[in-house]
């Protein structure tokens, strides 16, 4: 399919099912994180998933090549970022099984209608607005800052989204590690199992994967650690397994 590439895109190969994706650098790319996080998400057959602040459509996209759910939604606020996801879903031929709606995760639960999921998944802004240098670019800056919404609000309404026994997947920083398992527990969503991600053997974790069960009962599995680099510019055999390479 041909597609028309509007000021600044590209197309990027993702190395799964030959699928691409549209991008624009001067707004904002999808990171490692992104990846990770379709690589620790596990869908079965037949269920319904929901990225929450879904960007370009990297996380629906990458897990409609990776796992055999029914369908996959992507819910967006900007729409510059909405419309180069549904662009990316229409070139790879994916219209009857990924949907991208353009809306506020603060009211998900009100688009979408509570219990309407299996799954949640969600790579949310990392950064409060106490934490680090807000980007001038005001899209850089929704994507990680929370300006448009705060990590109680992915977290309500992802629990008010899921069905009783739905899970819930986020990628965060190990950072706000406390207040994520607090808020998690407060909505009613129990950490199931969690990964840190170390971007070498010998330094501190700069990711966290958690995996949370709607009513689910306290028991939490700690995997074992996720190295990024074996060296300087060489992934681990695990990273590459993930990306598809």
């Amino acid at each position: 399919m041909t597609i028309s590439l509007k000021e600044n895109e590209r197309l990027d190969e993702l190395h799964r099912n030959g699928y691409y994706i549209i991008q624009n650098p001067e707004k904002f790319c999808f990171g490692m994180d992104a990846v990770l996080l379709s690589g620790f998400t596990k869908v079965k057959q037949g269920e319904k998933v929901l990225d929450l602040g879904t960007g370009t459509g990297i996380i629906p996209i990458l897990l409609e090549a990776k796992t055999n759910g029914e369908h996959y939604t992507g819910l967006e606020i900007q729409e510059e970022s909405a419309d180069m996801a549904r662009r990316s879903v229409a070139y790879n031929h994916l219209e009857n099984k990924i949907d991208i709606v353009t809306g506020d995760i603060k009211g998900a639960s009100k688009i979408f209608g509570a219990a309407s999921f299996d799954i949640i998944t969600t790579n949310p802004p990392y950064m409060t607005g106490n934490h680090g240098l807000v980007n001038p670019n005001q899209p850089k800056a929704i994507a990680r800052h929370e300006i448009s919404c705060s990590l109680e609000d992915v977290i309500r309404e992802g629990s008010k989204l899921l069905k009783v026994n739905g899970r819930f997947f986020m990628v965060h920083r190990p950072f706000r590690l406390a207040e994520i398992m607090t808020t998690l527990v407060k909505y009613k969503l129990e950490p199931k199992r969690m990964q840190l991600v170390y971007p070498f053997v010998d330094k501190e974790p700069n990711m966290v994967l958690i995996e949370a069960l709607k009513g689910g009962k306290s028991r939490i599995t700690v995997e074992k650690p996720l190295i990024v680099y074996k060296e300087p510019g060489k992934y681990t055999d695990e990273i590459y397994d993930i990306y598809g390479y």
